[in-house]
């Protein structure tokens, strides 16, 4: 399947989600979030929620980059808050 991106070229996109740990997984979600391509942590609670954004890469959309890190080991939650594209 072609992606908009590899079609119409090179776009900016980016994306800020609120990531939720589940209770005592805090400090390995963070490490995982660290370890994301194109992540970056701007706020985090003591209880678990982080506040990331997301941008897409010629390999990946932000949307599945929103999709990994709900997939990530001890993320209860991945919420999209706000989406930006720049074609």
């Amino acid at each position: 399947m072609t992606t908009r991106r590899q079609l119409f070229g090179g776009s900016r996109e980016i994306a800020s989600a609120v990531v939720y740990a589940f209770p005592g997984r805090h400090e390995q979600v963070r490490e995982a979030l660290e370890r994301q391509p194109g992540v970056e942590i701007h706020a985090e609670t003591p209880d678990g929620r982080f506040v990331v954004t997301v941008e897409a890469s010629a390999r990946a959309t932000t949307g599945d980059n929103l999709l990994a890190l709900q997939n990530l080991e001890g993320v209860s939650a991945a919420a999209l808050v706000a989406h930006y594209e720049n074609v």
